[in-house]
């Protein structure tokens, strides 16, 4: 009888790598598409359009609320509950960003977003497959996006023109880096998904798929705003 050898070790490490690549851009791709569903009928249903521009800094906050909740808890959860949050805040945040699409033409719309997936995707290979380690990096930008928060939120009460660019500008610097960043951080954690053992719960491995969709997802989201609110023409 011919005895079944196992695969490299290298060769096993790929096709996990590979794997919950696949899965984390998946889930990134509906999480996209139901912003983008629920943004787009927001903005042709007046009704709804009315109430979360009446809503919309509740709206903010709590969308905020969410996402912090559903990163700093998402190890409680099971993989059902953490598909589940992060489904539903992507539905919350199509209604939010329904506001800023309203603003823009759609040519400058399409524009921002091609140009975003270009930069998106070239920051991530990047960050894929650069030999440098770039945790010193994501940390400094971690403290930029702290700061970016922080003044997005004043400027919701004050809506000052300027700081509203200032604000866009480095959004765009520090999602791209960020872009980078989170995808070599990714990348090191299909490794330890590679260590698991067999007995691991694949509950684990869902929690860290949402996770790196929803890390991918808010980087894509945040570098498209902020190219639309540079490059875009108002209705």
């Amino acid at each position: 009888m011919q005895t079944v050898r196992p695969l490299p070790h290298d060769l096993s490490r790929t096709r996990v790598e590979s794997s919950f690549f696949n899965q984390v851009y998946t889930w990134m791709a509906i999480g996209l598409a139901l912003t983008g569903v629920v943004a787009w009928f927001t903005v042709h249903n007046e009704s709804i359009f009315q109430m979360v521009m009446q809503w919309y800094i509740p709206l903010i906050l709590l969308e905020l609320g969410v996402v912090l909740g559903l990163s700093f808890l998402i190890g409680k959860l099971s993989g059902a509950q953490a598909t589940a949050a992060f489904v539903g805040y992507a539905a919350l945040n199509g209604l939010t960003l329904s506001i800023v699409l309203a603003i823009y033409t759609q040519a400058s719309v399409a524009s921002a977003f091609f140009t975003a997936a270009g930069m998106f995707a070239a920051a991530g290979a990047y960050g894929y497959f650069t030999k440098r380690d770039l945790s010193g990096f994501g940390r400094f930008l971690f403290m930029g996006l702290i700061g970016l928060v922080i003044a997005s939120l004043v400027n919701l009460f004050f809506q000052n023109s300027a700081v509203d660019w200032t604000i866009s500008v480095l959004g765009v610097f520090i999602f791209a880096g960020l872009t980078a960043y989170d995808h070599q951080k990714l990348r090191e954690m299909s490794y330890a998904i590679d260590s698991m053992g067999a007995g691991e719960s694949s509950n684990n491995i869902r929690r860290m798929v949402i996770l790196g969709a929803l890390t991918l997802y808010l980087d894509f989201i945040n570098l498209f705003i902020s190219l639309l609110r540079l490059m875009g023409s108002r209705e």
